[in-house]
């Protein structure tokens, strides 16, 4: 179904010409999710079918060098290269007609199959193997629209509260929804990290990891999709999982047999969740302030 006419279907004609270097006739279009800012498409065409992502040039929050379209797609290739989980190929990420756009293999949805969820948690396990010297990443990035810092340190407790709960509980303040108690508490927090949380080495992580992030293919296999990539302490990628209701136990079982925690990860589970917290006081305002402060108050 045809949702916008002959104008968007030669937007997606060009960008398609751009990418693959050939002409390429668009067949059908049909309207997807694309976030808050951004509208996304399933563009069937000569040349197979693409998930498209696109919207103003001029509406994208810029950081550094890069745009949100070109930060994720370093993002996905970075997880693409663990050759652990699904994550879509990259066909194209530029500019055209006054729009940025992104370009990605389509991933076909499914039925999960039987060990959907331990491969999910075996898999997940294997990509979080993957580490580097310090935490943070070559390249700062985003969460949702907002901007994320990730500067490379050496101290995991440092990164953590420098580079995630600062910045957002810093703009929530500025905003007037956090009071400055509670931001002035997240400094005494400060001083407790490295007596609540394990100090494990980077991980790579995906960094959004909710229910909304992870996909079940034709196959009826994981996939992972919208990713906020750095190396940090795993168990932020875990704890991630279980705010929104969290997943399937047997996720975390597979977890833990194949990548061990450490022991009393579901009492550490709030600290690492106020960064996400934070994140949506900032993007969808005051009902969350109530879960950062519930957080703040039982640590401290």
């Amino acid at each position: 179904m045809n949702f916008w006419g002959d104008e968007q279907f030669s937007f997606f004609e060009s960008i398609l010409f751009q990418t693959l270097g050939r002409t390429v006739d668009v067949i059908e279009t049909q309207f997807l999710s694309g976030g808050d800012i951004n509208m996304a498409a399933q563009v069937f065409s000569s040349e197979g079918v693409f998930f498209v992502k696109w919207n103003h040039a001029d509406s994208q929050t810029t950081l550094g060098a890069f745009n949100p379209f070109e930060t994720e797609a370093r993002g996905l290739n970075l997880l693409r290269r663990t050759d652990t989980l699904a994550i879509p190929e990259i066909m194209g990420c530029g500019q055209h007609q006054g729009k940025s756009y992104l370009i990605l293999e389509f991933i076909s949805s499914g039925k999960p199959n039987q060990l959907y969820w331990e491969m999910l948690g075996q898999s997940l396990a294997e990509m979080h193997s993957h580490t580097q010297p310090r935490f943070g990443l070559h390249f700062d990035n985003f969460i949702g629209s907002l901007p994320q810092t990730n500067t490379l340190t050496s101290s995991g407790f440092d990164f953590f509260f420098d580079q995630r709960l600062l910045p957002q509980a810093g703009m929530a303040l500025y905003k007037g929804l956090l009071t400055k108690p509670y931001y002035e508490a997240l400094f005494r927090l400060r001083e407790q990290l490295p007596n609540l949380l394990p100090n494990e080495r980077p991980a790579l992580l995906h960094g959004d990891l909710w229910s909304g992030n992870v996909m079940v293919t034709e196959q009826g296999t994981p996939a992972l999709i919208d990713p906020a990539v750095y190396y940090g302490f795993r168990e932020a990628e875990l704890a991630f999982s279980k705010l929104f209701g969290g997943f399937d136990q047997r996720f975390y079982d597979a977890y833990n047999e194949a990548f061990p925690l450490d022991r009393g990860f579901d009492e550490r589970v709030g600290i690492y969740n106020l960064y996400p917290l934070l994140v949506h006081v900032n993007l969808f305002g005051s009902g969350y302030v109530s879960g950062v402060e519930r957080i703040l108050k039982r640590y401290l």
